[in-house]
């Protein structure tokens, strides 16, 4: 995948100015180097004291780790930081600011601060483990913060972290900005798509250095005091990678939101499945389905694969259940975002992570409910393991899925599958791997009768529609949406391709995590 750096900005017009707008910019909002002049918030002491902690629950295990902190200002995060380090270098560009931070959290003797540029940064390779930015990306021009990317990579050492957390979209903070207020608040695709493009090579000419995004989320503090969703964290880990790992790209991120779920895909799926679903079905597959659930009112869920959040929003809105949905796509979940905010509902949120990475709390969930997603996963056994823990006793799981036949699959089917990248099992073998992973009265049930329904009854609206879907989209969209669909009742009507629908229940007498 061939990656563009020339980003343009819109509000700066070089990066000189850039520095010196940020100079000018805290010189005018930051007299007495306080916490509300730092978050730029009259709240501040309020949302410091859920903020702080809930970010740095988010970060890998700092124990006996080299911490790089940029943008460190006064040291909101220094003190905690250097609590369980084994060192922290603490980075601002404001000298007042790090020599409060030093004044405040010098008595640490694993700490050390520097008034620097992070632009013009110099450190030895491969000298941290973890790299922790707190609202320091927006006041780079998006030149500087695809530099310092790919500057990170060599700092950190295989396997490092990088975490990171911006403002999104617009302020947070209930200060009143100046007129040459310098700050960009970019969409999380933006940062997503800088990231993708940070890669550095490595000496075998084969391989190179880039992340591998772990998840992007909302900081619930800023949900739950100011209904702002806008407050995104990212953590990624650094990795060897080739550039054809998956069809050409270099994660699997990348080959889902690049090919198989670009932003135009996604909407023409929609157009067909209906108004916030992309899967089979739509909301018909979707009500039926949750009903096999009985969801109780105040119940948490997990939407593994949540799309642009259609299932999430009728659980939540039907059932009054909060929901928290992911999906490793990132064009998804940012559908999903708007979607959510047209809503304002609090009982729902999304975030991008990977399903066989992200942790969630044990004994945290009532329900894990997936939609044709696990199929991108080959190791599926520790999935429903995970899953297992995340459920409390007595916790229920849902999902349907892609599945195949036992015999041998015919040479259309089996290209189809290698192109998509699925992992696929036969249903009665889907189910016995929920039965290995601890789960009780598992149902596998073949249902792909009602996929076929579904299919023919949503090509033949596809059909009622065809000027307004190639006005919409194109013609070859149309064209895509008919012949995959018509090739997939094909494929069913063969035996190849089968539709699996899976239940199953953690045991009522047994504490999760441990049995």
């Amino acid at each position: 995948m061939c990656c563009s750096t020339n980003f343009e900005d819109k509000t700066m017009a070089d990066e000189g100015n850039a520095r010196g707008a940020m100079k000018q910019f805290w010189d005018e909002h930051s007299k007495d180097a306080s916490h509300e002049e730092m978050m730029l918030d009259s709240k501040a002491a309020i949302i410091g004291k859920q903020e702080i902690p809930e970010v740095l629950s988010l970060l890998p295990n700092i124990k006996e780790k080299d911490v790089l902190e940029l943008g460190a200002g006064i040291g909101r995060f220094t003190g905690k930081i250097a609590e369980d380090a084994k060192s922290v270098i603490a980075i601002d560009f404001i000298e007042k600011f790090i020599r409060k931070n030093e004044e405040d959290n010098g008595h640490f003797k694993n700490a050390s601060f520097k008034q620097a540029d992070v632009t013009e940064l110099e450190l030895p390779e491969s000298s941290v483990d973890i790299i922790f930015s707190n609202w320091l990306l927006m006041y780079l021009t998006e030149d500087e913060v695809q530099n310092l990317f790919t500057r990170m990579l060599t700092w950190l050492r295989p396997g490092g972290y990088l975490f990171f957390r911006e403002s999104c979209f617009h302020q947070s903070g209930d200060k009143k900005r100046s007129g040459n207020n310098p700050t960009m608040y970019r969409s999380p695709t933006m940062y997503n798509a800088m990231l993708s493009c940070a890669v550095r090579p490595l000496p075998d000419g084969e391989e190179v250095e880039g992340y591998d995004l772990l998840f992007v989320k909302s900081v619930e503090t800023y949900i739950q005091l100011k209904n702002n969703r806008n407050q995104l964290c990212w953590l990624l880990q650094k990795q060897k990678m080739s550039g054809d790992s998956y069809h050409g790209f270099k994660t699997f991120q990348e080959f889902l939101d690049n090919k198989q779920y670009s932003r135009n895909g996604i909407l023409r799926y929609e157009k067909i499945f209906g108004k916030d679903f992309v899967s089979t079905g739509g909301k018909d597959t979707t009500v039926e389905f949750v009903n096999m659930l009985d969801l109780q009112s105040g119940q948490r869920v997990l939407d593994v694969g949540c799309g642009i959040g259609g299932s999430a929003f009728y659980m939540a809105e039907t059932h009054n259940v909060s929901v928290l949905g992911f999906d490793l796509s990132a064009n998804m979940v940012e559908i999903a975002m708007e979607r959510l905010n047209e809503r304002g509902d609090s009982r729902v949120q999304f975030e991008v992570a990977d399903a066989t990475k992200r942790e969630f709390e044990e004994n945290s969930y009532d329900v894990v409910y997936s939609r044709d997603t696990i199929l991108h996963i080959e190791d599926k056994l520790s999935l429903f393991k995970n899953f297992k823990k995340y459920l409390k006793a007595g916790g229920k799981v849902l999902i349907s899925d892609y599945c195949c036949t036992g015999e041998k699959w015919s040479d259309n089917y089996a290209e189809y599958v290698k192109g998509r990248g699925y992992h696929l099992l036969t249903v009665p073998n889907y189910g016995k791997v929920l039965e290995d992973a601890g789960f009780v009265n598992v149902k596998a049930i073949d249902r792909t009768d009602l996929f076929v329904q579904s299919l023919k009854k949503e090509i033949a609206y596809a059909t009622s529609i065809k000027e307004e879907f190639i006005k919409e989209f194109s013609e070859k969209d149309y064209t895509d949406i008919i012949t995959g669909w018509e090739d997939k009742v094909v494929r069913c009507g063969q035996g190849d391709q089968k539709w699996g629908l899976f239940y199953a229940e953690v045991p009522k007498n047994v504490t999760n995590g441990t049995s």
